[in-house]
């Protein structure tokens, strides 16, 4: 297809439309809703904006299969069926030239989404790598399949209806793969339920929300669901070029052998899904101080308050003061509960407490961490232990402080109420009493075992 001939094409299909639906609407949403926050936003790391935009093909690729019936319909609304099956020129040459038109409009608009995040991302990490490429490609391969295949159903169906409807099903079926046909029951060994994604769910384009920037998804992944839309877009431009109702029956083996094909290759595991990227997770130190490697920019900032942090610990806890302090790249699947270490503050970039610190404050967050790092489950929000971390910091530092982030007007100074009677309580009592407690308290937290708060006040803390 030479320049003048998509030319004409782009004047006379709705393909620039659907570019421009793609990319309007998608940008809108990124920006007006917001995906993401902290580290796993979309215009903070690479892998995150692979994942986002991703995400938006819950909706963008129903909108391509019905944009793709709408111009499949176009020899039919102009009457020109006939006049073109009688001409020399092949079928097949013309299904090309209308399915070129609108997979170089929508895979340009696609680009461009990327782009525009792309943008973002290189001004806000210093992590470079093409892990996040599969991804992406894989999401512009799936919105060039759904319109080919929504080009060759709209051919084969030439009625009003079949644009809609058509648009209607595959969202229908994005949602069944996210809601219940794609989602397996399970249990974590905490005895919460939980569900997972399964295999029949990576025949949906979308994938689900980002939870950890360290998180991607594995190369079986991409491999499988390549067949899949390969298989989809090859029946989409055989519904283009068959005249007859037995070759489009037909037709539909390439999808129907790219299912099958596709569910051979995917894995089955939800561990062999979405795994940790290994090169993302490197540790980055400043001598006891370390983060991944994704988040490499800000350890300048984080070594002196670490540092910091463990020198007023060690003096606090003697032997038993944690030795090192490092960003937590443990991925534990949804409910499970938090492990934390005794020698290691281990702390998140997008933790409350750490993500409210600015300046010294940072020193106090850590010490928090050090001493009470919380037992809210993974991914559940909660109050969390404020009062304890604030009693904790303020008898390492010997003098009760407000904690960065616990203070908001939505807690009306609630935690500092709490906290107020506690640390009286406790600076009442002798040095050796104050450093027991202290201990049970901290042997709570780390365990998550037991109350923090029973312990502070010489209560059983199991």
């Amino acid at each position: 297809m030479n320049v003048r001939v998509l030319r004409i094409e782009l004047r006379r299909s709705v393909a620039p439309w659907a570019g421009a639906v793609v990319l309007t609407t998608a940008l809108a949403f990124l920006y007006v809703v917001g995906a993401g926050w902290g580290t796993t936003a979309w215009t903070v790391q690479w892998t995150s904006l692979a994942l986002w935009t991703r995400g938006m093909l819950f909706y963008l690729w129903p909108l391509a299969v019905g944009l793709g019936a709408l111009q499949g319909m176009r020899d039919h609304r102009s009457k020109m069926s006939e006049l073109l099956t009688s001409t020399p020129r092949p079928a097949r040459h013309r299904a090309a030239t209308l399915a070129g038109t609108t997979a170089i409009t929508l895979a340009s608009a696609w680009a461009l989404l990327v782009l525009v995040g792309g943008v973002q991302v290189l001004a806000n990490t210093g992590y470079t790598h093409l892990g996040w490429l599969p991804i992406s490609l894989v999401g512009a391969l799936s919105l060039v399949a759904g319109a080919v295949l929504g080009m060759g159903a709209g051919r084969a169906l030439p009625s009003v209806l079949t644009p809609p409807l058509l648009a209607m099903g595959a969202f229908v079926f994005t949602a069944l793969m996210h809601m219940s046909l794609g989602r397996t029951e399970t249990t974590t060994a905490e005895g919460v339920s939980t569900t997972e994604p399964n295999q029949v769910s990576l025949l949906s384009p979308a994938v689900q929300e980002v939870r950890d920037v360290l998180v991607t998804l594995s190369a079986s992944v991409h491999v499988g669901q390549t067949i899949w839309l390969l298989g989809l877009a090859a029946a989409g431009f055989a519904l283009l070029v068959a005249a007859t109702p037995r070759t489009r029956l037909i037709a539909l083996t390439p999808a129907l052998a790219g299912a099958a094909l596709a569910l051979l290759v995917l894995p089955s595991d939800p561990r062999r899904i979405h795994v940790v990227d290994e090169a993302a997770a490197e540790l980055v130190c400043d001598g006891p101080v370390c983060v991944t490697k994704t988040q490499q920019a800000r350890l300048a900032d984080l070594a002196g308050p670490g540092k910091e942090a463990l020198r007023l610990l060690h003096g606090a806890l003697g032997s038993q003061a944690p030795v090192s302090v490092r960003e937590n790249a443990a991925v534990l699947p949804e409910g499970s509960t938090p492990q934390w270490s005794r020698k290691t503050v281990l702390f998140d970039f997008d933790d409350d407490l750490i993500a409210a610190a600015k300046g010294g404050e940072l020193t106090w967050a850590l010490i928090a961490k050090g001493m009470v790092p919380g037992c809210t489950p993974v991914g559940w929000s909660g109050a969390g232990d404020g009062a304890a971390q604030t009693v904790a910091v303020g008898w390492v530092l010997g003098d009760l402080r407000s904690l960065p982030g616990t203070t908001s007007a939505s807690l009306g100074g609630g935690v500092d109420a709490e906290a107020r009677p506690i640390w009286k309580e406790l600076k009442a009592l002798p040095p050796a009493e104050q450093l027991s407690r202290i201990n049970a308290m901290r042997a709570a937290a780390l365990s998550c075992e037991g109350d923090v708060y029973e312990a502070l006040k010489g209560g059983a803390s199991g």
